[in-house]
């Protein structure tokens, strides 16, 4: 990935991990009593522009899934605060530190031969 790619792909790996989070949180809702049985289906929607997403990326998918997993990690602790209001501790902090150096390291390492 060459450095003006990175605005492009850590946006859309934001989106799409937001959208596997509503397509997850969704059910959730239904299964504890909180919503509606009606969540399931925008829910299976979420689920499949997540899917659809992650195809938008042009390199080799274990990359992809691999640098998505620590974009998640970060997107997933911004939604436990914002949407569960749980504050994020020092060692989340740390542990989405150390993904995203990871990530990092994968997108950015990795040089087409």
């Amino acid at each position: 990935m060459d450095w003006p790619d990175l605005p492009r792909a850590f946006a859309l790996f934001v989106v799409t991990a937001i959208a596997e989070l509503v397509g997850c949180y969704l059910p959730l809702l239904w299964m504890t009593g909180k919503g509606a049985a009606w969540l399931l289906i925008p829910a299976a929607c979420s689920l499949i522009v997540f899917v659809w997403l992650l195809t938008l990326h042009p390199t080799a998918s274990g990359r992809v899934y691999a640098t998505y997993g620590a974009i998640y990690i970060a997107t997933a602790l911004g939604w436990l605060w914002i949407v569960d209001g749980v504050s994020p501790t020092w060692n989340d902090y740390v542990g989405v530190g150390l993904a995203l150096v990871g990530a990092g390291v994968i997108a950015l390492g990795h040089r087409p031969v």
